[in-house]
C-alpha cells in the first residue's frame, strides 16, 4: 500500500459559499471586465465585455426573481442548456437565492430527465429551448416552476423588482460551506446516474487550492481568458468556471462546437479545458492539412523534432542541435498551429481519460502546455493535477493541496479530502458503499503512485477483463492509444473468459470523409483495404505497450460510430460497456470464431 498526501495550502472559512465573490467584486473592482459574451453565435459576432458591477446585477435581478417565484433556502432548481453566458447567470442566481443548482446535459432524454428532476426533487427548472421545454413538460409535467433562458429572465426581473438588496443579503448570509451548492448526477454506464451532493466548501476548497497552489501560474497573469466549451453539466467544466470566476480571469462561452474554431480564433484565449478527444482532433486536423496541401513529410518531422524537444526538457534540456529543429519547426508548423488557437494560448488542462505521452509531449513542444488531471464528480472534480515546472507527461500529477491519495493493495485508488462530497442524494447504501469509516472515497479506478507522489491510471476496477487463460488485462490503456489515430473514434476493447484479447472499432465520419476525398474515392466502407491496414497499424502500435497475453489479437469496425444518441456514450463520452456488449454480442462472437 502506497500513500500520498500535500498539506492544504489554502483554508475556506465556514462561512464562505461560491457567490462571495461575485458580490464583493461587484463592489471592488466594478469596472473589471470578467466575461467577454457574444449576442450571437454567429463567426465574426462582437464579443461584448461584461464588468463585475454588470454581471454582479443580473446575478442579484435573477436571485430575487427566484426568491419572488417562492424559491427557500435548499429548494433544487435544475438547469439544462448549452454552455453559454446564461448557464453561468443562472447558476450563480440559483445560489444567491439560496438554492441547490442541478444540471442536466441538453442532449439528455425525457427519461433521464424525468429520473434527475423527480429524484432531486426539484421545483424549478431553466432550460434554453423549445425542445428542452418540451421535454421537461413531458418528463415531469407536475414541475411548478419552469423558465426558458432567453425570456425568463426578463420575466424573473420583474417579478423580483419589489425584493430587496437586504432580502437577497439574508438569503446569501444563510448559505455556508456546509450547505449543498449542487447535486449533479454522474453519466453512469450502467443504471441510472446517482446524485453527487456537493457543498460550497466542497467547490471552493477545491477551487482556491488549485488556482493559488499547482496551477496559480496560470491563473495570476495579466490579460488571463479563458474559452468554455465543454458542457457545463459536466463536473469538470464547473468546477473551472468557478475557479475562473474566483480568480478573475475573463471568461467567455462557445455553445456550440462547430464553433469553436473560429471562437478561439476571435476570443484568443489564455487557457483552455479540453477532453483528450478534443486535442486529438486538433492535431488530426492539422496532420490532415498538411497531407492534403503536400506537406506531410514536413508535418511529421515537426512531430518528431516537439516530441524530441519535449522528453530532452523532462530529462535535463534539449541540446543545441533540438533547439535549432525546434526554432525551425516553430516558423513553419508550430506557429500556424498556435495561431489556429488565437495566438495567445500557452496551457490547457485535459481530463476525462488519459491523453497520452505522444500527445502530451507532441503539444508541449509546440508551445501549449497540456496538463493532464484526474478526479470523478464524487470529488468535486479534480484529486491530482500536473503543474507548470513539474508536469510529468505520461501521469496525472500530483495531489493538489488538502488532497491524500492511497493505493489499495487491489491497486484501487482511494482519496480523502475537503473536495470529496458528502454523499449521494437519496442513496445512503451506496454513499456507504463508497466512503469507508476512515473517511477514504473508494473511486473504482485502478492506478500506482511513483516515489514523487504521481499517479498513473491503470483502468477501472470493474472493468479489468480475465482472458480464459487467467491474464488480468487493464482495457483502458490499449483503448486510449488506438483511439488516438486519426480515423478512429471509439475503441472497446473485449476478451473476459475468452481465449485472447479482441476489439470492437469506430471509425471518425469526418476524418473518414476528409480522408476519402485525400485518396480520390468515392465510396469507403469498414472492410476497405486500405482502412483496415490503418486500423491494424493504429492497434500494432498499441500492442508495443503491452506484453503478449494482452496484444489485442482481432478486431471489428462497426457500421456506425458509438454516439449518445445511439445510446452507447454517456454524456461525458464513455462508453457504456453493458450496452455496446449487449448490441453487438453477434460481432464479439464472431470475433471469436462463433
Amino acid at each position: 500500500m502506497r500513500e500520498f498526501s500535500v498539506p492544504v495550502l489554502v483554508d475556506v472559512p465556514p462561512s464562505a459559499n461560491c457567490t462571495d465573490v461575485v458580490f464583493q467584486r461587484g463592489v471592488d473592482e466594478p469596472d473589471a471586465v470578467v466575461i467577454r459574451r457574444k449576442e450571437s453565435e454567429a463567426p465574426g459576432a462582437p464579443w461584448t465585455p461584461v464588468t463585475a458591477a454588470q454581471f454582479r446585477d443580473q446575478v442579484a435581478a435573477v436571485a430575487k426573481g427566484l426568491i419572488a417565484a417562492g424559491i427557500e433556502p435548499g429548494d433544487r432548481v435544475g438547469l439544462m442548456s448549452r454552455t453559454r453566458y446564461e448557464w453561468t447567470v443562472a447558476d450563480y442566481a440559483i445560489w444567491a437565492a439560496g438554492a441547490v443548482g442541478v444540471p442536466i446535459y441538453e442532449t439528455s432524454s425525457a427519461d433521464q430527465v424525468k429520473w434527475i428532476l423527480t429524484d432531486s426533487g426539484a421545483k424549478a427548472a431553466f432550460v434554453e429551448t423549445a425542445a428542452h421545454e418540451e421535454t421537461v413538460r413531458e418528463a415531469v409535467p407536475e414541475l411548478p416552476l419552469l423558465w426558458r433562458i432567453d425570456g425568463g429572465f426578463a420575466e424573473l426581473e420583474r417579478l423580483g423588482a419589489e425584493v430587496s438588496g437586504d432580502t437577497l443579503a439574508e438569503r446569501r448570509a444563510s448559505r455556508g460551506g456546509r450547505d449543498l451548492a449542487t447535486i449533479i448526477y454522474t453519466s453512469g454506464t450502467t443504471g441510472m446516474p446517482k446524485g453527487c451532493r456537493l457543498t460550497h466548501d466542497n467547490l471552493l476548497f477545491t477551487a482556491r487550492n488549485v488556482s493559488h497552489g499547482p496551477l496559480e501560474a496560470l491563473f495570476d497573469v495579466e490579460g488571463r481568458s479563458a474559452l468554455l466549451f465543454l458542457p457545463l453539466a459536466h463536473s469538470l467544466a464547473r468546477l473551472i468556471q468557478v475557479v475562473l470566476i474566483e480568480t478573475g480571469t475573463v471568461l467567455a462561452h462557445s455553445p456550440n462546437m462547430k464553433n469553436v474554431a473560429p471562437d478561439l480564433r476571435e476570443f484568443k484565449p489564455t487557457f483552455l479545458l479540453g477532453v483528450p478527444r478534443v486535442f486529438e482532433k486538433v492535431y488530426n486536423a492539422a496532420e490532415q492539412k498538411a497531407t492534403e496541401e503536400g506537406k506531410g513529410k514536413i508535418f511529421h518531422a515537426a512531430v518528431r523534432a516537439a516530441i524530441e524537444w519535449s522528453k530532452a526538457e523532462s530529462s535535463g534540456g534539449a541540446g543545441l542541435g533540438v533547439r535549432f529543429k525546434r526554432a525551425l519547426f516553430d516558423k513553419l508548423v508550430y506557429g500556424k498551429l498556435r495561431a489556429a488557437t488565437g495566438g495567445a494560448l500557452t496551457a490547457a488542462v485535459s481530463g476525462g481519460s488519459a491523453l497520452g505521452e505522444r500527445l502530451g509531449h507532441f503539444f508541449r513542444g509546440v508551445g501549449i502546455e497540456v496538463f493532464e488531471g484526474w478526479g470523478l464528480t464524487e470529488t468535486s472534480a479534480p484529486s491530482t493535477v500536473n503543474i507548470p515546472g513539474a508536469n510529468k507527461i505520461g501521469t496525472v500529477g500530483k495531489p493538489f493541496p488538502g488532497v491524500s491519495i492511497r493505493i489499495a493493495d487491489d491497486g484501487e485508488i482511494l482519496v480523502k479530502g475537503r473536495h470529496v462530497f458528502d454523499g449521494y442524494w437519496n442513496n445512503e447504501r451506496a454513499t456507504k458503499e463508497a466512503i469507508d469509516p476512515e473517511g477514504w472515497f473508494h473511486t473504482g479506478d485502478v492506478g500506482q503512485l511513483d516515489e514523487d507522489g504521481y499517479l498513473s491510471i491503470t483502468g477501472r476496477k470493474k472493468e479489468i477483463i480475465v482472458t480464459a487463460g487467467g491474464k488480468n488485462v487493464a482495457p483502458a490503456p490499449l483503448e486510449d492509444a488506438i483511439r488516438a489515430h486519426r480515423l478512429i473514434s471509439q475503441v472497446m476493447v473485449v476478451g473476459d473468459g475468452k481465449p485472447f484479447i479482441g476489439a470492437l472499432v469506430t471509425l471518425d465520419p469526418e476524418a473518414v470523409e476528409q480522408w476519402k476525398q485525400a485518396k480520390g474515392k468515392t465510396e469507403v466502407s469498414p472492410s476497405d483495404p486500405e482502412i483496415l491496414a490503418e486500423v491494424q497499424q493504429a492497434v500494432d502500435d498499441a500492442n508495443r505497450m503491452v506484453s503478449k497475453a494482452e496484444q489485442i489479437k482481432k478486431f471489428v469496425i462497426l457500421d456506425g460510430d458509438l454516439t449518445e444518441e445511439s445510446g452507447h456514450l454517456t454524456p461525458s463520452m464513455k462508453v457504456k460497456r453493458s450496452v455496446v456488449m449487449r448490441d453487438f454480442a453477434k460481432q464479439i462472437d464472431e470475433l471469436y470464431g462463433g
